[in-house]
Order: C-alpha cells, then structure tokens, then sequence
C-alpha cells in the first residue's frame, strides 16, 4: 500500500518512548506519533492514552526523502470546541486578582495620603541610581590605582 501525506490508517503501536509512539503501519513500514500529536489535552506521558498494541487510527503528517513518516492520533479524532476560558492560573493569583480589580468599599475612615506621581517616583529612583554608581565607581577607581 502507497502512503500518502493527509491519508488516514489503521496501525498497531509496537514501542512507546518518553517523546511519542511508533506504530506499525500496512506494507511493512512503521511511523513516528511524537507526544504533541497523541491526545488533544496535555501529555505528560504516553502510556497514559496508548499501550503496545493497541490498534489506533493515525494520520500520515509527512514523509521526509529519507523515508521516516510523521504520523497523527489527534488529528483523526473529531474537534472538539474550545471553551472560551482565560489561560491558566494559580488560584492564589487568581485571587488577587480578583481583589484587585473589586469595586472599593466607601468607609468613614478619612483618605490615605496620595501616592507620589510618576515624576516623584522617577525622580527619586535616579537620586538613588546616581548615588549606587557614583560609589560603584569610586570603589572601582580606587582598585585601579592600587595595581599600579
């Protein structure tokens, strides 16, 4: 049997590595399931959805000059929907962030203080950006002289 690249086939899976499957193909020859196409979810390990000998539809992605074939479990299994759900995040950031874009609660109490402006802020990290390098360079300075 001629293989060609977008057919579908049945194969046997014959060895299961930490990076993918090798399955058995018709006519003799055997292809490359690598672990990004065996399941839609994420794979962690691959004898969580495959097992030796298992009979699995795959898809024939590519065939390199050099004969190796690239095959597909996922994409012979229907699509499903995306759920439309922001990308994962821890829970504890999931609750600050929550606490921070909740509506603020009126209180009695008077206001804090506010917060310095850009420029302030600006204008203080350079006072103490010039005064680090100005002793970074005086230290420097003076181990030159002492080689000497």
């Amino acid at each position: 049997m001629e293989l060609a690249v977008g057919t579908i086939i049945s194969g046997k899976v014959t060895t299961i590595t930490k990076f993918g499957a090798f399955v058995a193909l018709p006519g003799g020859k055997s292809g490359l399931v690598h672990i990004s196409e065996v399941a839609s979810a994420f794979v962690s390990d691959v004898h969580d959805f495959l097992t030796e000998g298992q009979e699995v539809q795959v898809k024939v992605l590519s065939i390199s000059p050099e004969g190796k074939i690239n095959l597909s479990i996922k994409q012979t299994q229907p699509q499903q929907p995306r759920q439309n759900r922001p990308p994962y995040r821890s829970q504890s950031a999931a609750q600050s962030t929550a606490q921070r874009t909740a509506a603020p609660v009126q209180s009695a109490a008077p206001a804090a203080p506010a917060e310095p402006s850009f420029e302030d802020k600006l204008k203080q990290f350079m006072t103490m950006s010039d005064s680090k390098m100005s002793e970074l360079n005086r230290n420097r300075d003076g181990k030159r002289h002492k080689r000497r």
